[in-house]
Formats: C-alpha cells, structure tokens, sequence
C-alpha cells in the first residue's frame, strides 16, 4: 500500500509496475492565470525606438534654448553698438592721431560688452529654468545656455563691429579732411568677455536648480506600515507608532481586522513583529 501523497517512484513507473504513475491523469489544458503570449519581435522594435523617444524631447528643448539665445544676442550687438565709448580720432595732414591720448574707450568697451553679456545670460537661465521647471530640467538646458550663449556672443561681437563706426580709418579720415574728427571702430581687446554670457547662465541655473528645482520623492520611512498614514501616540515613550484612523488612510487601503484604538497601541492579538520598541 502507499502512503498517501507519495510521489511515484520513476523506476517503477519506466517498468510499468507503478499503477498511480502509470495511470492516466487528466490532460493539462492552457493555464488560465498565465499571461498572454508576446511577441519578442515586438518588445525588441519597442528597445531600439526608447532611446529615440527619450532623446528627441530633449534635443527639441536644447534646440529652443539655442534660437532664443540667438535671438537676443541680436539686441546685445544692438546694445553694445550703442552703449560702448568710441575712440575719438583726429586728422593731423597725412597722420591719424588720438584725440584723447590717455583715454580708456578701448577697455570701456570691453566693460560694457561683459555687463550685457551677464545680464543676457541671467535672463536667459531664469527665462529656461522657469519654462523648464514642470519636467525638471535635464542636461540639455544647460548644454543649450552654454552652446547658445556662447554663440550668441560671438554673433552679437561680429555684428556690433559692423553696426559701430566704420573700421576703414583711411577713408574717413579723407572724408572728413585734415582736421577733421571721427571715430574709430569698436572692438574687444580681451577675447574672455566672450564667455561672460555662458558662465553667468551657468551659474546662475545651477544656484536655481538646487534652491528650487524639481525634487524627488523620498521613500516612505522603514517604520511605516501596510495602511500608509501613521502618527505618533501621544503620551507613549520611544516614538511608538499606531496606524492612523480610518478616515485619514487612502482609499482601499483598510484594515481586514479590528482598529487598534489609540489607548491600547500594544494589543494581545497584534504580532510582535509588528510592535514599535
């Protein structure tokens, strides 16, 4: 006789003397729980099309960032034709000489290209961090104020040279004659004021990110129970813990047992495991 729930013996059944494993059970159909089938062909065209999804978001905000970049370094060009100071110049006969000598207009206009290029980059990192708060950012703001910046530096260089004073000193000083008086074109004299504009975006997006910038939600504490919301007991040492009445946990969220009232946080029927020291 066997004892029940025995499982049958394989020698015995390849012989053909096991009666219950040789005896035919019922057929095994399709399992009704188990999930339905996919097709790998599928899943595989959904992995190489996820980077792309991920990426096209992001080269599109990138991409605003460095048209929005350039469409003010047109008002800097604009801003620095007009605010630099001019270097005046006189016509002495066949010389051209300066008509202050000891004048600083060069480095002024250096100056006044540095403090509108910190002024664009400021406008430029705030005006991107307030647009792109919602998704939190991501690399390709700050690759997108860092590239545009600095392009639009360089474009609001070019083109305020061209707005400013002419540069062909001979021809004005024959158009306005022996001692005649003009100006001459404006320039940088130092190549670094270039980055004033990315470097003052840069920082400014980095201070914003961390002081307002989208968090993360922390994960719940290690302490907290199956019905989500719990309190401290009032008057109970160590920071014992109860869950929450039943008004106050999410819906589909209740107990299948009794409420623990708030006077008996440690009843008899409640697992030790689940007690607070």
């Amino acid at each position: 006789m066997t004892v029940p729930n025995t499982p049958p013996d394989p020698l015995r059944a390849a012989e053909g003397t096991d009666a219950d494993a040789a005896a035919p059970g019922p057929a095994a159909g399709p399992n009704p729980y188990a999930p339905p089938p996919v097709d790998q062909a599928v899943l595989r065209a959904a992995d190489r099309r996820a980077p792309l999804e991920r990426l096209l978001p992001e080269l599109k905000v990138g991409a605003v960032t460095v048209l929005a970049c350039l469409a003010l370094g047109l008002v800097m060009a604009v801003l620095w034709a007009w605010l630099a100071p001019k270097v005046p110049l006189v016509v002495d006969g066949n010389k051209i000489l300066y008509g202050d000598p000891e004048g600083e207009q060069r480095a002024g206009a250096d100056s006044v290209f540095v403090l509108i290029g910190l002024g664009m980059g400021l406008v430029t990192a705030l005006g991107a961090f307030l647009f792109t708060r919602r998704r939190g950012g991501g690399i390709a703001v700050a690759i997108g104020l860092a590239t545009g910046g600095l392009l639009a530096s360089v474009g609001a260089w070019g083109l305020g040279r061209r707005l400013g004073p002419a540069s062909d000193l001979v021809a004005e000083a024959r158009r306005v004659g022996n001692g005649g008086h003009f100006d001459a074109d404006i320039d940088l004299g130092a190549y670094g004021a270039l980055l004033a504009w990315p470097m003052a975006a840069m920082v400014l997006l980095l201070a914003l990110s961390a002081a307002f910038g989208k968090r993360e939600e922390d994960p719940p504490p290690y302490w907290a129970g199956p019905y989500g919301v719990q309190r401290p007991v009032d008057g109970l040492p160590g920071g014992s813990f109860h869950p929450a009445p039943a008004g106050e946990r999410p819906a589909g969220e209740q107990p299948a047992d009794r409420p623990y009232p708030a006077d008996q946080p440690y009843p008899a029927d409640r697992p030790p495991q689940d007690r607070t020291p």
